[in-house]
C-alpha cells in the first residue's frame, strides 16, 4: 500500500505542514525540535511519506500551543481531544461570539489586503495563515462554551440570570 494513498496519511501531513508553518517555517521548526532543515522539509512536503516522530510533535506543539498532530491522531483513532470544559455563562458567551467576528473580521481583512495586487507572496500567505489560526482557535472556545450552554439546558443571553 502506497503510504500517501490513504485519507488518514493526508491529515497527519496537513496538520504537520500546519504545524511547521505555525512554529514559523521549515527553518524555525528545526531548531525548536533539534532536527535538520531537510528532515523537517520531508515532513512538510506533501509528496514525502515521512511523518514526524513524537519527540518533534511534542516539541512543536509545545513551541506554538496548539495540538495539531495529538488532535489529528486522535481524530484517527475514532476520539476525541478535548481539553478541560468551558463553563457557559452569559458573559462568556457573547464575549466569545464577540471573539470570533473579530477574528473572522481580522482573516478577511488580512485577506483583501493580500489579494489587491493580484498576488499572494510568502509573507502574506504567513499573515493570512496567522489569521487563520486565530479564527480556528477562537471558534474552538466558542464551540466549548455553546457545549457548556447545551449541556445546562440553555441559557438566557439578554436580560438577568
Amino acid at each position: 500500500m502506497v503510504p500517501n494513498a490513504n485519507a488518514r496519511h493526508f491529515l497527519l501531513k496537513a496538520k504537520q505542514r500546519d504545524l511547521i508553518a505555525a512554529a514559523g517555517g521549515i527553518e524555525r521548526a528545526a531548531e525548536v525540535c533539534s532536527y535538520g532543515k531537510s528532515t523537517v522539509g520531508r515532513w512538510a512536503n506533501a509528496d514525502s511519506p515521512e511523518l514526524m516522530p513524537l519527540d518533534a510533535v511534542f516539541a512543536l506543539e509545545e513551541e506554538c500551543g496548539r495540538f495539531d498532530m495529538s488532535e489529528a491522531i486522535c481524530s484517527a483513532r475514532g476520539r476525541r481531544f478535548a481539553d478541560v470544559e468551558a463553563v457557559a455563562a452569559n458573559g462568556s458567551v457573547m464575549a466569545a461570539h464577540a471573539e470570533a467576528v473579530v477574528r473572522m473580521g481580522e482573516l478577511m481583512t488580512e485577506g483583501a489586503i493580500a489579494f489587491a495586487d493580484g498576488q499572494l507572496t510568502p509573507a502574506e500567505s504567513a499573515r493570512i495563515d496567522r489569521a487563520l489560526a486565530k479564527v480556528e482557535a477562537g471558534a474552538g472556545d466558542y464551540r466549548k462554551i455553546l457545549a457548556g450552554a447545551k449541556a445546562a439546558g440553555g441559557l438566557k443571553v439578554v436580560g438577568g440570570e
